[in-house]
């Protein structure tokens, strides 16, 4: 059963409502109903909620299943830390403006690490 997982799914879809939400008031600030139009503040708000989109949830995925392949709750809560965290520090860091570009990227390096350390863990437990 997963009992650590759901936390940081949770949370992670906390921080994905709060992107969704800032796309529709982007839209609805340029009067954008469909696509872009160019907007460079509609633009930014569409991918970071799109990236937050891309990541998220194959992270979360590869932690679950190291959860039920009974990996220990430090290890799982670790992934989740850093999934969260990077996913946070990637949204505040690339939706900023102007960006900070440093945020952005120890955000794409911990939510890399999250995947890859549930991938390394997940394989090493099914061996």
């Amino acid at each position: 059963m997963l009992t650590i997982t759901p936390i940081y799914a949770a949370l992670i879809a906390f921080l994905f409502i709060a992107l969704s939400v800032n796309v529709i008031l982007q839209r609805r600030k340029g009067k954008i109903s469909v696509g872009d139009h160019g907007d460079k503040a509609m633009i930014k708000a569409m991918r970071t909620q799109a990236n937050c989109a891309e990541y998220a949830p194959f992270a979360l995925l590869l932690i679950a299943m190291v959860e039920l392949q009974g990996a220990e709750a430090w290890l799982v809560n670790l992934l989740g830390l850093m999934l969260l965290a990077g996913r946070l520090s990637h949204a505040y860091g690339f939706g900023k403006t102007p960006q900070t570009i440093i945020l952005r990227q120890i955000g794409m390096l911990l939510t890399f690490l999250a995947i890859l350390v549930a991938a390394v863990a997940g394989l090493v437990q099914a061996l």
